[in-house]
């Protein structure tokens, strides 16, 4: 019994030294040395202080900044811990809404998304990322038609020409990667910064 029990345990300490030591660290080296910036969460930085990661989004909710898509992330209730209440871009609780598209939640809640844009009079057409949540609700990303939509409130809550402000979304408009792969982008939070930039 002791003979077929002694290698199963050796084999275990073995593997677990190998996958669960020795390859993480591995692979950490690795990240680090070849793309440390990805690895440590492609955290941005202003004047020595963390602002942000270029990979989660951010609540704008001043007319002074370009505002993300909505966020479907929630978190606890303050005054009741055993309830949630929503928590916009909360990366400890990275969700989507789960909702179907013949959800009447879904529906009536992007329903009022799009009048609430068009009762704030921020935009005039509302882009489809401007009313749905993201699928982690953590998107930083919004699409160049949601960002140019927005540039005339921007400009003007900064006393800006709206010349000048979409010549900065489009300048910070990313492409597709190589070219094929996914849609024109923009960072909500790169984009405010280099708006912050101009006064």
């Amino acid at each position: 019994m002791l003979s077929h029990l002694r290698p199963a345990i050796v084999m275990i300490v073995l593997f677990t030294a190998l996958t669960g030591v020795a390859y993480p660290l591995a692979i950490t080296g690795v990240a680090q040395l070849a793309l440390s910036t990805q690895a440590n969460g492609s955290l941005i930085e202003r004047d020595g202080k963390v602002v942000g990661s270029a990979l989660v989004g951010q609540n704008f909710t001043s007319d002074r900044y370009f505002h993300g898509r909505p966020s479907a992330t929630t978190g606890s209730d303050p005054a009741d811990p055993s309830k949630m209440v929503d928590a916009p871009y909360n990366a400890a609780n990275s969700m989507g809404s789960n909702l179907g598209p013949t959800s009447k939640k879904l529906v009536d809640r992007v329903n009022a998304a799009i009048e609430a844009e068009f009762a704030a009079g921020r935009i005039d057409i509302v882009p489809a990322d401007a009313v749905t949540t993201s699928a982690s609700g953590l998107d930083p990303h919004i699409s160049p038609q949601f960002a140019l939509a927005q540039t005339p409130t921007v400009a003007k809550a900064r006393n800006l020409s709206e010349t000048r402000v979409r010549a900065l979304v489009e300048a910070n408009t990313e492409g597709r990667f190589l070219g094929v792969i996914g849609e024109p982008r923009v960072n909500v939070l790169l984009l405010n910064m280099a708006l912050d930039l101009l006064e």
